[in-house]
């Protein structure tokens, strides 16, 4: 049976996750704030987005999202469902939903509503005392006009 110490360590690390989750949540609902969400992530992260790109290295995640609020004009990152599991003291996996409504750019370049469903695949690693994404994952399940619907 694990330590006192050590179940507390575990509970620490799972919520200081979540917290680093809703940073991120929070920056990409303002505007894909660049230089803040490359800061969530170690020096040499990947965030793999499926169809929206792979970028590795905190310059180029923060390239990507510097460029993607001009087609996402409004997005509402709500993310559910979290699994965390704590490897060691330094590494951590976790699982989450995201159901995200937003306005995006359509292929005329007008805006529209947009329902968008993911699953989120992460590591992160305890990086110079706080823990930070170091692979973030997205296996897109629909990105559909709120109009059409998905099915």
């Amino acid at each position: 049976m694990a330590s006192m110490e050590e179940r507390l360590a575990r509970l620490e690390a799972i919520e200081a996750i979540k917290q680093l989750k809703a940073r991120y949540c929070a920056l990409c609902d303002h505007d894909y704030e660049p230089d803040g969400l490359a800061a969530l992530f170690t020096p040499n992260a990947v965030w793999d987005g499926g169809p929206f790109g792979r970028h590795a290295g905190r310059d180029a995640i923060r390239a990507f999202f510097k460029g993607i609020s001009g087609n996402i004009v409004f997005a509402a990152h709500l993310v559910l469902n979290p699994i965390i599991e704590v490897q060691s003291a330094t590494t951590a996996t976790g699982k989450w939903r995201l159901l995200m409504p937003c306005t995006a750019k359509n292929d005329a370049g007008e805006p529209e509503a947009r329902w968008l469903l993911t699953e989120y695949d992460e590591r992160y690693a305890l990086h110079d005392g706080e823990w930070l994404f170091d692979d973030l994952r997205l296996t897109v399940n629909f990105y559909s006009p709120h109009l059409k619907g998905w099915a």
